[in-house]
């Protein structure tokens, strides 16, 4: 039996759905980007990035600015600029493909081919020599900046490739989400790609996910440059330091039949193979599997219940919200305690395909660690109530009691 789409107010199809309120800075920024779509559907290429942290609400208004413009699309006005064009919205991420779908069937101007992977859209389009007007698409950071062939991508750069196929290209981007070498960007790159066409840049930076005081946003964002800072004021948000993984567990166990949509998170730092077996976690008494690969699934990983036994990686949660999210930081992820700063040992890291493709990157070990430590961002910064930490590290892990200990 297929499992029913969630529609409780904390599923990821709520939060998604077109018909969530937005800001007003939002609701601008949509009008913004709706009048560039307008104003630009018929010239040769146009791009209009919106950046923004984890949790700003880039999804949303993506979602919701999608709909509108299939609403458009389809609509009865033929003097609308966009009556009759033809869209897509586009990520690179299995789990955010089903999301995307499972909200296309709540209204009536969404399709699910509406919805597709970045390089089923380019291979159907370079096939048929197209050009869609329109192109939105989600976690750009995840676009491929090399050729892959074995995921089927034989050209060089998958936004270049889009916008070679779209009039109007709208991207969602987060440089601090970026996880592999093969997805590297930087300034020059996107400004070759761009030369010459019109491109508006705009920011979100409103914290919308994370449901904490400042200094637990401050705390997550220096965690991420490889500093420590005294833990985050008790309030709230269930900030929490844990000496034991499987107590950690047994609390997000509790967490999860209270408010539902708490899991178990880790680096990529446990050996992982996509074989068709079980591949466990193990940090002292805790023992628990990776998450199964599971593509005929209709509900995404973290909404799914069985997965309440299971541990997510980066690229199973990116995207999605938690209600409490505990994270194992595994083995790579080291102290130094004269500089009192994080080390990175991308040895010790086990995503080896997240740092293929290094030829003719500058200091390629700087770039994998800067890997790494966006794989932990987007891990703390999945918990909406809560966030709970364990450390593999001996010395790290003393840091953190220690810091713990002085917040109590």
């Amino acid at each position: 039996m297929p499992d029913p789409i969630s529609h409780a107010p904390d599923s990821a199809l709520a939060r998604l759905a077109p018909t969530m309120t937005l800001t007003d800075r939002q609701q601008a920024l949509k009008a913004e980007v709706m009048a560039f779509c307008r104003a630009h559907r018929g010239d040769d290429h146009a791009l209009f990035i919106i950046e923004g942290d984890a949790g700003t609400g880039k999804s949303l208004l993506l979602n919701s600015l999608f709909t509108a413009i299939q609403d458009a699309a389809r609509g009865r006005d033929p003097h609308d600029p966009l009556h009759g064009s033809r869209n897509w919205l586009l990520v690179n991420h299995p789990e955010m493909i089903k999301l995307y779908r499972n909200i296309s069937e709540t209204e009536s101007c969404l399709r699910k081919k509406d919805f597709e992977r970045p390089t089923t859209f380019i291979n159907q389009m370079s096939a048929h020599d197209d050009r869609a007007d329109i192109v939105l698409v989600d976690e750009a950071h995840l676009l491929l900046t090399r050729s892959d062939p074995y995921n089927r991508f034989r050209q060089d750069n998958q936004l270049a490739e889009i916008i070679r196929h779209a009039h109007v290209v709208v991207i969602i981007f987060d440089a601090y989400q970026v996880l592999k070498f093969k997805s590297l960007w930087n300034d020059a790159t996107l400004a070759r790609l761009v030369a010459g066409y019109p491109v508006v840049t705009r920011r979100l930076d409103q914290q919308f996910r994370v449901h904490a005081h400042a200094d637990v946003m401050a705390w997550i964002h220096a965690l991420r440059d490889g500093r420590l800072l005294p833990l985050p004021a008790p309030q709230p948000f269930d900030f929490r330091i844990f000496d034991d993984a499987q107590a950690m567990y047994e609390a997000i166990r509790q967490r999860n039949t209270q408010y539902g949509l708490c899991r178990m998170l880790a680096t990529y730092d446990y050996p992982y193979t996509l074989n068709g077996h079980d591949h466990f976690i193990t940090e002292g008494r805790f023992h628990l599997r990776w998450d199964r690969a599971m593509p005929q699934a209709r509900l995404p990983w973290a909404e799914r219940p069985d997965t309440i036994d299971e541990v997510g990686s980066v690229y199973t949660i990116q995207g999605f919200d938690l209600n409490y999210a505990g994270v194992i930081l595994g083995p790579s992820v080291t102290y130094d305690p004269a500089a009192d700063r994080i080390v990175i040992d991308p040895s010790r890291y086990e995503d080896r395909a997240a740092f293929t493709g290094r030829d003719g990157v500058a200091d390629p070990q700087a770039v994998m660690e800067r890997i790494i430590l966006n794989s932990i961002n987007v891990l703390m910064t999945r918990g909406v109530r809560g966030l709970y930490i364990y450390a593999s590290d001996p010395r790290l892990h003393a840091r953190l009691a220690a810091l713990w200990k002085a917040r109590a």
